[in-house]
């Protein structure tokens, strides 16, 4: 069930991101340190994005999972998939946090450079 509703929240920010203009480099990009949700391109600029989704706000905001940890963890992914891609990109770091209401809504915040590289 948690992992159908995390694809699902994907898939709503893969398509979310796309009629940003965004272009999507890949999804579930993983190495040894862990996992990153969507690599993405703006304009020259190499995003890496973290979806959270939740299907109530019970633990908080979906955004607030993305504590001390689970960034440093992000930022050691990104310099691992930059140094694999061997040349210099601008890159931040965006969340997206999707909320699946109860009588069928989505509210979706986009937080852009969420946090320093």
């Amino acid at each position: 069930m948690i992992k159908a509703i995390g694809s699902k929240g994907e898939d709503l920010a893969v398509k979310f991101l796309k009629n940003k203009g965004y272009k999507i480099i890949a999804r579930n990009y993983k190495n040894y340190v862990g996992e990153i949700d969507i690599i993405a391109k703006d304009g020259d600029t190499v995003v890496l994005i973290e979806v959270k989704t939740r299907t109530d706000d019970s633990f908080g905001y979906p955004f607030e999972a993305v504590n001390r940890r689970k960034r440093q963890k992000l930022k050691n992914l990104a310099l691992l998939y930059l140094k694999r891609q061997g040349k210099e990109s601008p890159v931040r770091f965006d969340v997206l946090s999707i909320l699946y209401m109860d009588n069928g809504k989505k509210e979706i915040e986009h937080i852009k450079d969420a946090f320093e590289v």
